[in-house]
C-alpha cells in the first residue's frame, strides 16, 4: 500500500485509488471522485459558531449573519472533522481539492 499525504487529515492510496482518514486509516471513497462524499456531513447555523458582534443591539448581526450554513464533513470511522465551508443555503460542497492521480502515480512508482 503505498500512501501520499495531502492535507492534515487526508492521505491517498495510489495502489487502490481511494482517499483514506490520516487518522484511522477509514478508506471515504474512490480517489476520482470529491472526498466529501465519503464524509459525514453536518450543517450548523453561523450563529452557533460566531455570537452576535454587538452584544444587546436591537438587531444582533454575525459575521455570517443570512450568508447560509456551516458544513462540516467527518471521516465516519473515527469522526475526526476533515473540512468544513460556510456555503449559500442548499449549495453544494465545494470541490477544493483536485488530483491527477495518474500523475501522482507516476511520481510515486518513480516517474517525473
Amino acid at each position: 500500500m503505498t500512501r501520499v499525504r495531502i492535507t492534515e487529515y487526508l492521505d491517498i492510496d495510489v495502489d487502490r485509488e481511494m482517499w483514506v482518514c490520516h487518522v484511522c486509516d477509514h478508506e471515504l471513497i474512490s480517489a476520482r471522485e470529491m472526498y466529501k462524499k465519503g464524509c459525514v456531513v453536518h450543517e450548523r447555523d453561523p450563529k452557533e459558531i460566531y455570537p452576535p458582534i454587538y452584544e444587546g443591539a436591537e438587531f444582533p448581526l454575525t459575521v455570517a449573519e443570512g450568508y447560509g450554513v456551516f458544513v462540516e464533513f467527518y471521516c465516519p470511522g473515527c469522526g475526526t472533522m476533515i473540512e468544513n465551508e460556510l456555503l449559500p443555503e442548499g449549495y453544494p460542497p465545494t470541490p477544493d481539492i483536485q488530483i491527477d492521480l495518474e500523475a501522482l502515480k507516476a511520481k510515486v512508482k518513480g516517474g517525473s
